[in-house]
């Protein structure tokens, strides 16, 4: 009833830009440059978290967007939700390596962002998951722009995580460990295209590396499934030619299944996010 509340008095109600102020416009031009204006870049936090898959940001995490951020996500201003979506879209293409509308003519299927969960309890007191409600916006904005896109949103927390805010990268990586899990189900969406993390922001990259962690693990055993019962089949099969009975052996050699592609998620995970540090942002890196 909240978020419903919010989402029409935010359609009826005239608006100042949530990140100066400026009267009655929701996003204020030279706040949508900060937000938008620039190519999404690789980030990488310092120390790196092992795990971490390759993440592009949309811009630094400072001044105007920091406050856009907050406003969307602590004060329930979801008239942001759109442009939100739209620079964490543009997050995502940089990460597919601008391949673009062309995953879907490749055959190599739908881009799925799996956004990273929140605690239910900070959901409840916020009245809405602002990153799951910003990956819906950028799956619509990818589609529109002629990317086959939707949300997965199969991650969930398995046990509960102290807040992060204060704790240094240590501490987070140790709070997060072994926290997340796929749920019950989520596998089997996993294979259905390009695999990309979001999340609104990425600091320290712990969220980011411990999410990743849970998609592999769960993709990993799915893997070593296929891969016993291919080769249960094919050792049957086996069995069955050395019988000489022609029909029976055709029947297990071409009734085989094909052998498992490699692991999507596991060989190409990739993440975004709209905001990072300004020093994670990659500067004459090797």
């Amino acid at each position: 009833m909240r978020g419903w509340w919010r989402d029409l008095t935010d359609l009826v109600l005239p608006a100042d830009c949530a990140g100066c102020g400026a009267p009655r416009t929701v996003l204020c031009p030279r706040c949508r440059a900060a937000l938008c204006g620039r190519a999404p870049r690789r980030v990488r936090p310092v120390p790196e978290p092992a795990g971490l898959p390759v993440v592009h940001a949309a811009a630094p995490y400072a001044e105007e967007v920091r406050t856009l951020l907050l406003a969307h996500k602590e004060r329930g201003a979801l008239a942001l939700t759109g442009e939100l979506g739209a620079a964490l879209a543009g997050a995502v293409l940089a990460g597919l390596g601008g391949c673009g509308a062309d995953v879907g003519e490749r055959g190599s299927g739908t881009v799925l962002l799996v956004p990273v969960p929140s605690a239910r309890w900070a959901v409840r007191a916020r009245g809405h998951d602002p990153v799951r409600r910003m990956a819906l916006a950028a799956a619509g904005e990818l589609r529109r722009s002629g990317t086959p896109a939707r949300v997965a949103a199969v991650l969930r927390q398995r046990r509960p995580v102290a807040d992060q805010a204060g704790l240094d990268a240590r501490r987070r990586l140790a709070n997060l460990a072994g926290a997340l899990e796929v749920t019950a189900g989520g596998g089997p969406l996993l294979g259905a295209g390009h695999v990309v993390l979001v999340d609104d922001l990425m600091t320290t990259g712990a969220s980011l590396a411990e999410a990743a962690r849970a998609l592999r693990d769960v993709a990993e055993e799915r893997s070593r499934v296929r891969t016993a019962v291919y080769g249960a089949v094919t050792r049957e099969g086996r069995d069955e030619q050395r019988t000489g009975a022609r029909t029976e052996r055709e029947k297990w050699v071409h009734g085989a299944p094909e052998k498992p592609s490699p692991n999507t998620v596991g060989h190409a995970l990739r993440a975004a996010v709209i905001a990072a540090p300004r020093d994670s942002f990659e500067i004459n890196r090797n």
